[in-house]
């Protein structure tokens, strides 16, 4: 059997793009899924619709984790849907040490899985790293690297393993784009990757796409990945494929996602 993980930043809640995201995961039919921004979701009924896209009523079950407030008062929440039965589901939200949610699921998946589905702040590369430092506290490193772990979500950082321009710190500067940092930073994609989680997009790809964000700003375009799916050592195994899917209009992210084994080859 197999086990399809799908992460995607729907956009300020979806809006006036709701039916067209329904249409997209109804095709991909993820059996894990996390979603970010869902603003506006409190009274669960786009949650419900997206629940009842992947299947018949109670075959998904489907759980909003609610973010801590922005400035704004909006409140960006982190969406966890899964076709696995949850044992247990926390939220981390506290706003010392996390941008939106962190949404932690224990499921049985051929074995006992934990999977972090999140979106990381978007301002700063220093809060980001608190908030994978904030993941490490939460991870005994023999468990992680025996187990079965995954991670998924917007992580509003870059990785140096992209295949990004020489001149990516001239476009990002032109750009006025500062979330990333000058020139652009990569710790907390290097600080996930030196604790082990395996990066799935690199480890086993299905195709070269790999751009999840296409940004034109000033006139300057980039393309950039800041969205991923990370895995233990030992769910790395289970591996088969990882790929980027393209969304047309939905949204303004491509989605990822990720094929496992549910059990060990």
């Amino acid at each position: 059997m197999e086990l399809k993980v799908m992460t995607l930043n729907v956009l300020f809640g979806g809006q006036d793009r709701f039916e067209a995201l329904l249409a997209l995961l109804t095709r991909e039919s993820p059996d894990l899924l996390v979603l970010q921004e869902c603003l506006g979701w409190d009274d669960g009924e786009r949650l419900r619709q997206v629940a009842a896209a992947l299947g018949p009523e109670g075959s998904v079950h489907a759980h909003l984790g609610a973010a801590r407030p922005r400035g704004s008062g909006n409140c960006y929440h982190v969406s966890v849907l899964s076709r696995l039965p949850p044992r247990s589901i926390r939220v981390h939200n506290n706003p010392h040490f996390i941008g939106h949610a962190l949404v932690q699921c224990e499921l049985d998946a051929g074995g006992p899985l934990t999977f972090f589905g999140t979106h990381y702040d978007a301002h700063h590369e220093s809060l980001r790293f608190v908030e994978a430092r904030y993941l490490r506290s939460l991870l005994d490193p023999d468990a992680f690297r025996e187990g079965l772990y995954l991670l998924a979500g917007d992580l509003n950082a870059l990785s140096r393993r992209d295949p990004y321009p020489v001149d990516l710190a001239d476009r990002v500067r032109h750009a006025g784009v500062d979330k990333y940092g000058h020139p652009p930073r990569f710790d907390v994609i290097d600080d996930l990757e030196g604790f082990g989680w395996v990066d799935t997009l690199r480890h086993r790809p299905a195709s070269p796409a790999w751009v999840t964000a296409h940004r034109v700003r000033n006139g300057v375009m980039i393309d950039y990945r800041t969205d991923y799916i990370y895995a233990s050592p030992r769910m790395a195994e289970r591996l088969i494929r990882a790929e980027v899917i393209d969304v047309g209009e939905a949204t303004d992210h491509n989605a990822v996602v990720a094929t496992f084994r549910t059990r060990d080859a």
